[in-house]
């Protein structure tokens, strides 16, 4: 077996995810078929190059020997074929274009709406990824012109040098969606305490997400069960009374599950636009997603009551 880009590529996703199935979820593969890559590819180098233990991958020293010398390229050949293609597309006289990655988020629609709105003749294109991260290393390397992402209070993301951020929000709250006969979807505000006897939800392969509320329910005295998953798996067991699950602020409303703020806001993350170097679009980029990021947050009853309490300038906007 001879070792290959992609193999590389799955190399670089494993580090870097710290786990198989965040790297599958990554690289849109199954987790036995990313395993079973990984076995090859170390049978064929006769040395493991990962250590694997219940906490995760790490690298082995020559693991990180190896992904030293396999980033460069890796980030070379992604280079190479985004310049490849920009040049074909001014080739063939296509107008301009604009790659947007995005972590999930309600502001997306809006956004995209406003863009297309100010820029008709520009080429929008859209990459969703649970991984900020993964999203972060996209730019840096010119897969992506801009990335809008949150980054988890407590646990930071690896934002690659270079890169032009413009902050959106230092602290989002994050709410809570619970079932609507949970006891504490009565009160407008919910305390932890509150649903300390409650299974919490959350999606591991986000960055930070599920170690960042622990560490809240852990400062708070709690220890809870954690389920993991994606969120319309969450929402279907929020609806039925199995879990809670944290959210953003700007979800909702729904007919069939209650939205809430926690007391003190324990929970937050920052907001922001991480932005190739040099590129020409980004305050109007950055103005339109302020725009849709107000509206809305002044949409979800919820929120806007929290913004009021706040006295935060997107109610006076």
């Amino acid at each position: 077996m001879e070792l290959e880009v992609r193999h590389l590529r799955a190399l670089c996703a494993i580090a870097d995810a710290g786990s198989l199935h965040k790297a599958a979820r990554t690289l849109g593969m199954s987790q036995p078929s990313l395993t079973t890559q990984l076995r090859r590819i170390e049978n064929s180098l006769g040395a493991e190059l990962f250590s694997r233990r219940r906490t995760g991958c790490r690298p082995t020293p020559l693991g990180q020997s190896l992904l030293a010398r396999a980033r460069p390229l890796v980030d070379g050949m992604t280079e190479l074929i985004t310049e490849t293609r920009a040049e074909a597309a001014r080739t063939l006289g296509e107008g301009p274009s604009l790659r947007i990655g995005s972590t999930a988020s309600r502001v997306v629609a809006g956004w995209l709406r406003r863009l297309r709105l100010r820029l008709p003749d520009t080429g929008t294109s859209l990459h969703v990824d649970v991984s900020a991260n993964a999203l972060l290393r996209m730019v840096a390397c010119g897969t992506l012109d801009v990335a809008f992402v949150h980054e988890v209070e407590g646990c930071p993301l690896r934002v690659p040098p270079g890169l032009d951020i413009r902050v959106l929000l230092d602290r989002e709250p994050q709410f809570v969606s619970l079932p609507l006969d949970h006891p504490a979807a009565a009160a407008s505000v919910v305390d932890l305490a509150d649903l300390a006897a409650d299974r919490w939800m959350v999606d591991p392969s986000v960055d930070g997400e599920r170690d960042g509320l622990r560490r809240v329910l852990t400062a708070a005295g709690l220890d809870p069960p954690l389920l993991h998953g994606d969120y319309l798996t969450a929402s279907s067991l929020i609806v039925i009374g199995e879990a809670v699950a944290p959210c953003q602020p700007t979800s909702g409303p729904r007919d069939d599950m209650a939205i809430r703020p926690l007391r003190d806001d324990p929970l937050g993350v920052r907001l922001f636009l991480a932005a190739r170097p040099g590129l020409a679009e980004l305050p109007l980029l950055y103005a339109d997603l302020e725009a849709a990021y107000r509206d809305a947050a002044l949409r979800a009853a919820g929120y806007r009551e929290w913004l009021e309490r706040a006295g935060s300038p997107l109610v006076g906007a």
